[in-house]
């Protein structure tokens, strides 16, 4: 997608997503045969349920049928949540995962599983499982030591809403 058409897309699309106090995620258009397909990737701090993704592709479909902003020719929106597997890669994303496992990968080399305590400015406080039968310790990581960073699929753990109940 050239940089025009993205500009001009995040234009649109932004105050559409803000209205329903949402994150823009991203914005991608790819082919798919003869269409194009375009995704646009919304969050929240509470995540994003299925109906407010329906009501959001209506809104953002009658928005791009008024303009010429996907040029001609058909293409397939796709409004949805950014999955388990995003990456973690802005602070507002590791601030949403507070509470979660995430497997980091530091600019050292190293690689880290750990629970996510706190997120500031600078950067992590993580609890590091201990091994075989050992105390969880404590480590901090500065956000520029971290080259990525992804959340960890837990099928047992309890969900905030799930612990409040």
């Amino acid at each position: 997608m050239s940089t025009n058409q993205s500009d001009r897309l995040r234009a649109l699309i932004e105050p559409l997503v803000g209205a329903k106090e949402l994150d823009l995620e991203e914005i991608e258009v790819s082919r798919a045969g003869r269409r194009r397909v375009l995704r646009v990737i919304v969050d929240s701090e509470d995540g994003v349920e299925l109906d407010t993704c329906a009501e959001l592709s209506r809104t953002i479909s009658e928005t791009l049928d008024e303009t010429d902003a996907m040029g001609e020719g058909e293409y397939v929106l796709e409004v949805s949540s950014p999955g388990a597997d995003r990456p973690l890669t802005e602070h507002r994303h590791y601030v949403r995962a507070i509470g979660r496992l995430a497997k980091l990968s530091l600019d050292d080399g190293d690689e880290l599983v750990a629970r996510i305590l706190a997120v500031d400015d600078e950067g992590l406080d993580l609890e590091v499982p201990g091994v075989k039968g050992r105390k969880p310790t404590s480590r901090r990581v500065a956000f520029d030591e971290i080259a990525k960073a992804r959340v960890e699929i837990e099928f047992n753990r309890k969900d905030k809403k799930e612990e409040e109940a």
